[in-house]
Formats: C-alpha cells, sequence, structure tokens
C-alpha cells in the first residue's frame, strides 16, 4: 500500500469512527434495514463494512464532511445524509460516483441542495452551463453535484448568475474552470468559500392546475 493509500485508509478509518459515535450518541438514530430492534446503532466493524466498498471519492467527501458538520443524520448502504448544515438544505453521499469530464474528469459522489427558484426560461441556460446542476422546479431545490463543497459552491453561485441574468452559460463555464484552477492551487474565493447568494425560505413552485 502506498502513502497515499494509508492516507486515505487513515482519513476513512477516523470518518467511520466519527459515523459510529454520532450514530450512537443520536437520540432516535435511523436504524440500518435487517438490524435487530435491539441494535439502535450500527457498532463500528459494521460500520466499516457498509464503506469498505464505496468509492475512494466517496469516502474523502465522508471525511471532510463529518469534519466541518459531524455525523450523518442517515446512512444506508448506498449513500448518507446530512440535513440543515451550515448553508446547505441537505448533503447526500453516493457509495457510487457519476463520471464528469466538465471542466476536467473527476467523479460526481457529493450532491448539496438549497431552495431556490429557477425562472423557466434560464433552465435551458442552466443545462448548457453544467449537467451536475440539477433544477427541481416542483419542490423549489437546486443541487450541485461534485466531490468538493468548494466546486458546489461555485456551481450554485455561477448558476444564480446565470438564473438572475448577469452571466451567459459560456461565461460562467469559462469562469468556472478558473476558478477550479484557483482552487487547486489552495487559493480560495468568494465563489469557491460559500454562497454568495441567499436561498429562499421556499422556492417550490406547485404550478397550476389545467383540468
Amino acid at each position: 500500500m502506498n502513502y497515499v493509500s494509508r492516507c486515505r485508509s487513515a482519513r476513512a478509518a477516523g470518518a467511520l469512527a466519527l459515523i459510529a459515535l454520532g450514530a450512537s450518541c443520536a437520540p432516535g438514530a435511523p436504524m440500518e434495514r435487517g438490524m435487530s430492534p435491539g441494535m439502535g446503532a450500527m457498532d463500528q466493524a459494521s460500520m466499516q463494512r457498509s464503506m469498505a466498498g464505496w468509492h475512494p471519492a466517496a469516502q474523502e467527501a465522508a471525511t471532510a464532511m463529518m469534519a466541518k458538520y459531524g455525523a450523518p443524520a442517515a446512512m444506508t448502504a448506498d449513500m448518507m445524509v446530512w440535513n440543515r448544515t451550515g448553508p446547505w438544505k441537505r448533503t447526500i453521499i453516493y457509495r457510487e460516483a457519476v463520471q464528469h469530464n466538465f471542466p476536467m474528469p473527476h467523479p460526481d459522489v457529493m450532491e448539496q441542495f438549497v431552495d431556490y427558484r429557477v425562472p423557466v426560461d434560464r433552465y435551458d441556460e442552466l443545462a448548457m452551463y453544467d449537467g451536475s446542476v440539477i433544477v427541481e422546479r416542483t419542490k423549489g431545490e437546486i443541487s450541485a453535484r461534485c466531490d468538493k463543497e468548494g466546486a458546489n459552491f461555485l456551481a450554485l453561485n455561477l448558476a444564480n448568475e446565470i438564473a438572475m441574468g448577469r452571466r451567459t452559460p459560456e461565461e460562467a463555464r469559462r469562469m468556472y474552470g478558473e476558478q477550479i484552477t484557483m482552487m487547486k492551487a489552495g487559493r480560495m474565493t468568494p465563489y469557491t468559500s460559500g454562497l454568495m447568494f441567499t436561498p429562499p425560505a421556499s422556492g417550490n413552485d406547485p404550478d397550476r392546475p389545467i383540468m
């Protein structure tokens, strides 16, 4: 095992310990399917087995999330979920990665949501901007899916500028690449450090009946 692999294994082990601790301390912690009624929390060995087959980027994202926001609210065999942490309405880390090649090849493993109402005439522009920015009109949510929280901040900040008519998809894509280059060099900016807009209390759009 090389140095990088050892470091990743150590970080993953730390993350698992945090999950186990959080699960054992949280009142009403969700039970895993198949657990006996007497087990309100998975033991650490079970948690390690649950995470063993996860994509390395997912384990790394989980470690970072737990270091910043604490243990997840729920965990299944395929995902971890945090609710109402920092600026996020919801964060989901998935066991399986989705390959994404913009702005460079990387695995999408972490989806983060905020309440937001996108003007319907901006949907096409958002689709042209980034396929990993996902709009839920009826629920009134927008999410970004990547492997780093900073990249999700960036994706949604630029999506907001497109939705407000301040930037074209082409300009946003160019800006995204420039910002990611800086982030990888350790230079964080307001675009990658947090949300530059305030999500509404609710963005839901139930539409209207036609019959």
